[in-house]
């Protein structure tokens, strides 16, 4: 017959159902105190913020004027013939453009050049003009199409850097309420999992700003130059576009550790994972399709790495270190 020892090792973690309820409200109120401070800080930084942020969307749409432009050379003079035409204009960010001149003007320009003078003055503009190929450099631009849009561009902005500067402050709380309902000997593996945490967040979100960006811009921007639709984007739907994404990204990078918990706690065992791993992957690639925009490349930008990130969640679960049990050997015993 067993033996339970009459010491409650744990009576002094036990909390009932109100005191998780008092926990998680300090908890919630110290991250939205962190929050509104880091907005605050945020705010003094939008400005820049925002200049960074368009700096990918800048790039897209100079790639895209530049293709659109050697595609139209490209049909009047043929492909071969403008190899040294194409590298100049990709590498130094200009395009032709045409130049309607009368034949008066230039009469008058040539007679400045040799030294004799003309009465200025305005011709008589006639359909006969003379078209000369200029280069002017790549111009883009992105609109704010009403007044109180720039202002309401920069509390996002502001709110977005507030985010990620109070997130390891954010992070901290959360754990700091997992951990308030954990034993003694498991709180210690939290100071493990919290900068485990941030870092898979910070890598996702910045995976999905330096990596992600420029092919899924090119592939939107491909549509555009097919339909022959020039993008004339909107600040306010580039900073959600730039919110969302690498949100997204940050919360699914998680995976390894969701994997470890739901492990820890008996739900799934490393053997589960390796048999299910095939229903893994296409369930990442369903959630991918509802955490990125609609287009396939940013789904596939999320979905590869993520299965990277499940077979990673598998070797956490085999050599990061358990729970182990504080009873001492023989306290049940028969």
């Amino acid at each position: 017959m067993s033996r339970v020892p009459n010491e409650d090792f744990f009576a002094n973690t036990t909390m009932s159902f109100g005191e998780h309820l008092e926990e998680l409200r300090k908890v919630l109120a110290k991250a939205v105190i962190g929050l509104v401070v880091g907005f605050l800080l945020g705010l003094l930084i939008a400005n820049h913020v925002v200049a960074f942020v368009q700096t990918p969307l800048k790039a897209g749409l100079t790639r895209y004027y530049a293709q659109k432009n050697i595609d139209i050379l490209e049909g009047k003079h043929g492909k071969e013939a403008l190899e040294d035409v194409t590298k100049f204009i990709k590498t130094e960010g200009y395009v032709p453009d045409t130049l309607f001149i009368e034949p008066e003007q230039v009469r008058r320009l040539a007679s400045q050049l040799e030294g004799q003078e003309v009465a200025p003055g305005l011709g008589i503009p006639t359909t006969e003009m003379l078209s000369v190929r200029v280069w002017r450099p790549i111009k883009t631009k992105v609109s704010a199409l009403n007044v109180q849009e720039a202002f309401m561009i920069w509390l996002k902005a502001g709110f977005v850097s507030g985010v990620i500067i109070s997130s390891p402050w954010i992070f901290f709380q959360i754990w700091s309420f997992v951990a308030a309902g954990l034993y003694p000997h498991e709180q210690k593996h939290v100071y493990i999992y919290l900068p485990m945490s941030l870092l898979l967040f910070l890598a996702g979100a910045s995976l999905a700003f330096f990596f992600v960006f420029e092919p899924v811009i090119d592939f939107l921007f491909t549509f555009n130059r097919r339909m022959s639709i020039d993008p004339d984007p909107r600040i306010s739907e580039w900073i959600s576009f730039v919110l969302f994404l690498p949100l997204g990204f940050g919360v699914a990078f998680q995976l390894p550790l969701v994997m470890l918990f739901l492990n820890r706690v008996g739900l799934f065992s490393v053997e589960t994972y390796l048999k299910s791993w095939r229903t893994a992957v296409l369930f990442i690639f369903v959630l991918s399709m509802f955490l990125t925009p609609s287009d396939p490349i940013s789904m596939l930008l999320m979905a590869l790495p993520l299965t990277v990130l499940y077979f990673f969640g598998i070797l956490l679960c085999v050599y990061m270190p358990g729970f182990q049990s504080p009873f001492t050997e023989g306290s049940d015993v028969s």
